[in-house]
């Protein structure tokens, strides 16, 4: 089981140099059928696995589970804390942590956060900290709450997919759909939220997108070596 950096007493992390997993998520909608914190999970559920089969000194800290989710507003349930206020908490985090933790690692949940993680952990670095990031996103992926997000939280939380409610949304490819996108949000493309079509999603499918995500975050941390923006960088380039 992967250890929690919440549950652990200062005791137990003194004279020791961890790494640190921070899960980085968003509270959004996520259409009429999946929880509005289904970024912050998956983050979770990603960390809690790499953790536990890197083995040795790693450390899961608290979900981070307010992102930067502007275009989503337009929907209740949605809490943003913009750009600049997430960039501003990832940086002091990172100073923080990096006083005691020999690595830090962020592992993103929610697109919208990839610019602001990516400027916090570049400063982080300018300032010659060990710190890098990651995502949980998945190659050829639909966009939101569509076929991959569905299958893995019907993997994950069934319970909480709410099945009856599966309907397509916006199906064009995100390219074509930005420039609505950027003047009026996800609204403008999207009555129901959702950028692509639940209709195929199943656990099995789930199962297996979600394992793919943990072997290539293993991968990467372990080879530990970030690009010019802090990005980790696998085998497979």
């Amino acid at each position: 089981m992967a250890e929690r950096l919440a549950a652990a007493a200062w005791t137990e992390l003194d004279g020791r140099s961890p790494l640190l997993l921070v899960p980085v998520g968003a509270l959004e909608q996520h259409g009429p059928h999946l929880p509005c914190g289904t970024d912050a999970l998956v983050a979770t559920t990603v960390c809690a696995m790499v953790a536990e089969r890197l083995g040795g000194d790693v450390l899961v800290a608290p979900t981070v589970s307010y992102g930067a989710s502007g275009e989503h507003e337009g929907f209740p349930g949605t809490v943003s804390i913009g750009h600049e206020a997430l960039h501003l908490l990832l940086v002091e985090l990172g100073r923080s942590a990096c006083r005691w933790a020999g690595r830090l690692v962020l592992v993103n949940g929610h697109g919208g956060n990839v610019a602001t993680v990516r400027s916090a952990v570049t400063q982080l670095r300018v300032e010659g900290r060990d710190v890098a990031w990651t995502s949980t996103a998945t190659p050829g992926a639909d966009a939101h709450a569509g076929v991959t997000e569905t299958s893995v939280l019907l993997h994950l939380v069934p319970d909480e997919v709410r099945q009856e409610r599966l309907a397509v949304g916006a199906t064009e490819p995100v390219e074509e759909l930005l420039p609505a996108l950027r003047e009026g949000g996800v609204r403008a493309v999207s009555a129901s939220g959702v950028l692509g079509d639940p209709r195929g999603a199943s656990a099995a499918h789930g199962r297996e997108v979600l394992e793919s995500v943990v072997v290539r975050v293993i991968d990467e941390i372990g080879i530990a070596d970030p690009d010019p923006r802090g990005r980790l960088r696998g085998t497979a380039r």
